[in-house]
């Protein structure tokens, strides 16, 4: 699954890759620097630039909270189990139903990490697309209402599909790979009426050959989250 991201682009880098307004850089870019960066841990729930069909780069926090969710006690737990969403399931799961449909978002990223298990060896992968400093992985998003202080949060969740031949050689357990977008089609995902079928062409694992990946330091996930050695290749 795709637990750990990496963005170490800086906001005005976002805004003209995906032809956004500017006028929110200055958010953007004060998330930027203060999450992690070259490694961003889904497990802490973090602030991350979200791209949507709204004109300006947003900033939603990773682990989707339905709308219908009742308290904050609920949204703790349910946040917990929607870092992901599978494409071969989120037309069914209660917490995705509506946002696959309606409310579609892009992932910005740099590179995401994945082990590859041998015996009682877990060998960490950086993973990304060539020639790609940007790409975009699929994503949905939701806004839930905190009633007990009146603030509205804006929550995203990656889509995963099943691995290609180089994402599987990696992800030798689970076999996935984040629904990654090509460029042509990412306006379209963002597009409000695309059918289920229009969905599901466009959540298909990427090529493999146009993407690479390489070992690095087993210490990736002990550095500071700002750190640009968690990138180095091992020789």
């Amino acid at each position: 699954m795709c637990f750990y991201n990496s963005m170490s682009k800086k906001a005005k880098e976002l805004a003209a890759r995906y032809g956004r307004n500017l006028s929110v850089v200055e958010i953007a870019e004060k998330i930027l620097e203060e999450q992690e960066q070259y490694r961003v841990n889904a497990f802490t729930f973090p602030d991350y630039p979200i791209i949507t069909a709204d004109p300006e780069v947003q900033s939603f926090k990773w682990g989707l909270i339905p709308f219908w969710v009742k308290d904050k006690k609920q949204a703790d737990e349910i946040k917990r189990m929607t870092l992901n969403a599978r494409a071969d399931t989120i037309f069914q799961k209660p917490s995705f139903r509506e946002p696959i449909m309606k409310k579609r978002c892009i992932v910005p990223s740099t590179g995401y990490f994945e082990w590859r298990h041998e015996g009682n060896k877990k060998i960490p992968y950086y993973i990304y697309v060539k020639d790609e400093p940007i790409f975009s992985m699929a994503g949905v998003y939701d806004l839930w209402l905190d009633k007990s202080t009146g603030e509205v949060i804006s929550t995203f969740s990656i889509i995963t599909t099943e691995a290609n031949t180089l994402t599987d050689y990696i992800h030798n357990t689970k076999h996935r790979m984040p629904a990654i977008l090509s460029t042509e089609d990412e306006e379209r995902w963002l597009e409000p009426k695309l059918t289920k079928t229009d969905i599901e062409r466009l959540l298909l694992p990427f090529p493999a050959e146009r993407m690479d990946a390489y070992v690095i330091n087993n210490d990736f996930l002990k550095k500071s989250a700002d750190d640009p050695t968690i990138l180095n290749k091992v020789s």
